[in-house]
């Protein structure tokens, strides 16, 4: 938000509005879901949402805050994330903005492109996609 030239006041509406409204999207389409807070030294440092069915978990949402980012932490997320849905014998999937950074670190994981969906990318993964790339 910081590009856009609105006052302080009217970017921390906008973004409770737009959390809110995620909110109840996610509350309304996966019941059941988790969602979780990541901490670090009991610091919280940002956030995950999964919901599990019976042939996959979907990582709903993932964020780290700015100085958190780009030090393994999500990697270290993701693998664990891997290694559950290997062990359980599902796929893990996710939507991505195709021009987030992200996307060079699930490539690298061995995610697959499922559907462009504009907006955003459909990735999925399975252990016998992407399980030697999953451990690295």
């Amino acid at each position: 938000m910081r590009p856009v030239a609105w006052p302080d006041a009217a970017k921390r509406d906008f973004l409770q509005q737009q959390y809110e409204l995620q909110r109840e999207h996610y509350r309304q389409h996966y019941v059941g879901a988790d969602f979780l807070l990541i901490e670090q030294a009991a610091i919280p440092i940002g956030r995950i949402s999964l919901y599990r069915s019976r042939g996959e978990i979907r990582l709903m949402d993932i964020a780290l805050i700015e100085p958190h980012r780009g030090r393994g932490v999500g990697t270290m997320l993701l693998a664990e994330l891997l290694r559950e849905a290997s062990a359980s014998a599902v796929e893990l999937t996710l939507h991505v903005e195709p021009n987030n950074p992200a996307q060079r670190l699930y490539a690298r994981l061995g995610f697959r492109l499922i559907e462009d969906r504009g907006v955003y990318h459909f990735l999925g993964w399975r252990a016998h996609d992407g399980a030697d790339q999953g451990q690295r």
